[in-house]
């Protein structure tokens, strides 16, 4: 009735029913529009070639794995263990093939492989388990990465060179990853629209009993879409521990969220029967593009989360809207109307460059007096880094410096996009505080290539050059803290040592230094080490189940201020006590913990100063000025006598 209508309507209504109509249909389309015109009218940064190439190239992992996503959502799916499954396909290569001497082929054929069989399982689960998706793909969630965290022992391993290069460009301009992100793309749309399989999975998407009935192995049919699922997941792994020259494995962390919003931006339904390759692009760009343009806008990481939850609310909203308006579903058989899309995204391009363009006047007399810097911290979540950040704002806005900081949200992949931000702005320095030392490298390498001078603060950049590291040694931090605890407890006792987050160099650093300065004190004895992942909820949690195996610990050390004092809450009294805590950071918490008594020590890193100083040699390399190349800040133990005196 709805489609009668338009057709007989003619005159103004009609044309404003047919472009009501043109946007439901192209919602996504119309949206990626709108945000490159905002964001080319509000930074001058936005619209370059290099900046639109870190677009692609940081929308590619996000697409790779939409893609496969596409094929599960469009049956009627989820699948919640793609990011889990590219980070154990990544880290099966690099294990394999740098630690096993397995040929660089096989290795890649074997990561593939696992891919599949993480897919397989998934389906067997789901088609014949009759387990609901959800929980099928959430269970492989938590095996892939831990299987991915044993496989590597925690610690990234690196990568093999030929295969690195698939985070490389060609010709100097044009990345890899943008090809192969475009190479899936056609694959995703050829099986979706010229395949049986494809077909079957609009069917199931639509009505599985229905498709069941007229003769579709429903079954099979959702092992070979789970599988395939897997194959694009093990493909974005690759890829991304190509561009990070190593494989992490806590890398591709929530990206399977990321995976599934591109595919609901993109017009894909939840309820299945709908969804197209092109749509999955386009949804992985929009949040790329947000992503970019946030950071280019120094908006706060905070804010940045709060933005993209609201855009995946719209897009949904959109959905709805699109289906209660009678918007036309893409489902399989729609060939006839390819042509129609290929000329509404031609005009969709025309519009955009011609918009554009014209945006582009309002930055040609936009200039700022002030040195610009940009500070990728590792985490903000965290008291320390928050000190960091607080050091370097306080010292920019002395030295009359712009100060644009992003927080990694400890995700190595996400870094390396905000230093290609930084490097393709128009910034006179950056700061970076790796997830990562070695995932770091090629961004750096980049920032160099480009002549921006860069500073590392708290961890250093292996493989790659800054001008200077402003840090204090974690190692020799943890012999601290070891040494404390020994002597508190007199040389012997039974002690627990609470761990990072698996994977990062602050937590093997730490770890290395509790373990070098328990050498000394034989008399120590350690009855278990768990990571708790810098946080203090799990601090409790984790300290909590200690305690039932070891009610006759007498001390604790932990990586950081926030698990102690988890710990400190798990044991109640007991706590300052009978059993002496030793965190690592001197964060305000801590030392507040440390004045009640509660907690006995803390090896504080002053990380104000961290950050005062980053942003001092920072300016200085700005200014061609001579810097120190290693700047170290040192490390105290603040206990209840020298507490008052602690500036931090």
């Amino acid at each position: 009735m709805a489609t009668d209508t338009l057709k007989s309507t003619t005159g103004a209504g009609g044309a404003t029913s047919g472009l009501r109509r043109l946007l439901l249909d192209n919602g996504a389309l119309t949206a990626l529009i709108v945000l490159v015109i905002a964001l080319s009218a509000l930074s001058g940064d936005f619209l370059t070639t290099d900046n639109l190439l870190n677009v692609g190239v940081q929308a590619a992992v996000t697409a790779v794995l939409a893609f496969g996503v596409t094929f599960v959502i469009v049956s009627a799916g989820i699948d919640l263990s793609v990011g889990s499954v590219a980070a154990l396909s990544a880290t099966v290569l690099a294990w394999s093939a740098t630690q096993h001497g397995v040929p660089v082929v096989i290795a890649v054929i074997l990561a593939v492989a696992t891919g599949i069989a993480a897919g397989l399982v998934n389906g067997f689960l789901i088609a014949y388990g009759k387990l609901p998706p959800f929980i099928a793909t959430l269970a492989m969630l938590s095996v892939a990465r831990g299987l991915a965290l044993v496989v590597s022992d925690g610690s990234p391993i690196p990568f093999p060179d030929s295969v690195s290069h698939l985070g490389d460009t060609l010709g100097g301009w044009l990345p890899v990853p943008v090809l192969v992100m475009i190479v899936m793309g056609l694959i995703a749309a050829f099986v979706l629209g010229r395949t049986y399989i494809g077909r079957s999975m609009y069917a199931i998407g639509g009505n599985e009993e229905a498709a069941r009935l007229s003769g579709l192995r429903v079954k099979k049919q959702k092992l070979a879409i789970y599988a395939l699922s897997g194959v694009f997941a093990a493909v974005a792994g690759i890829v991304l521990a190509s561009r990070l020259s190593s494989a992490q494995p806590q890398a591709a962390d929530g990206y399977e969220l990321d995976a599934i919003a591109a595919v609901v931006i993109g017009g894909a339904s939840l309820a299945g029967g709908t969804g197209k390759a092109s749509g999955t692009l386009i949804g992985a760009l929009i949040l790329a593009v947000l992503r970019n343009g946030l950071n280019l806008l120094n908006v706060s990481a905070f804010w940045q989360q709060v933005v993209i939850g609201v855009v995946i609310a719209l897009a949904v909203l959109l959905d709805t809207l699109r289906r209660k308006a009678g918007a036309t579903p893409v489902a399989a058989g729609t060939g006839g109307n390819r042509g129609k899309q290929a000329g509404t995204y031609a005009l969709a391009a025309v519009v955009t460059v011609a918009i554009v363009g014209a945006t582009s006047f309002l930055h040609n007399d936009s200039s700022s007096s002030n040195p610009k810097m940009g500070l990728s911290l590792s985490t903000l979540n965290n008291p320390f880094f928050v000190q960091i950040r607080a050091g370097a704002q306080a010292e920019a806005k002395k030295l009359g410096v712009d100060l644009t900081v992003t927080d990694a949200q400890n995700d190595a992949s996400q870094q390396a996009n905000q230093l290609q931000n930084f490097t393709s702005s128009s910034l006179g320095a950056i700061i970076v505080n790796p997830v990562d030392s070695d995932a770091a490298s090629n961004s750096v390498k980049a920032a160099d290539k480009a002549k921006i001078p860069v500073i590392a603060v708290d961890r250093g950049v292996n493989k790659a050059s800054v001008d200077a590291l402003v840090a204090s040694d974690n190692v020799a931090g943890g012999e601290l803290a070891a040494k404390t605890i020994a002597e508190k407890l007199g040389g012997s006792g039974k002690i627990v040592i609470l761990q990072g987050q698996a994977g990062t160099s602050a937590a093997r650093e730490r770890a290395q230094g509790f373990s070098d300065g328990l050498k000394a004190y034989p008399g120590i004895q350690v009855v278990a080490q768990q990571p708790a992942d810098f946080d203090r909820t799990k601090g409790l949690d984790v300290m909590s189940n200690l305690l039932q195996a070891h009610p006759d610990v007498q001390g604790v050390i932990a990586a950081n201020d926030e698990m102690a004092l988890g710990a400190i809450k798990a044991l109640g009294s007991k706590a300052g006590k009978s059993v002496s805590v030793v965190g690592f950071d001197g964060t305000p918490d801590g030392l507040t913990a440390v004045k009640g008594g509660s907690l006995y020590a803390s090896v504080a890193q002053q990380p104000t100063q961290l950050g005062k100083i980053a942003v001092e040699n920072a300016l200085k390399a700005i200014q061609g000025k001579k810097v120190q190349q290693t700047i170290k800040v040192p490390v105290k133990v603040v206990t209840k006598e020298n507490v008052a005196g602690f500036t931090g």
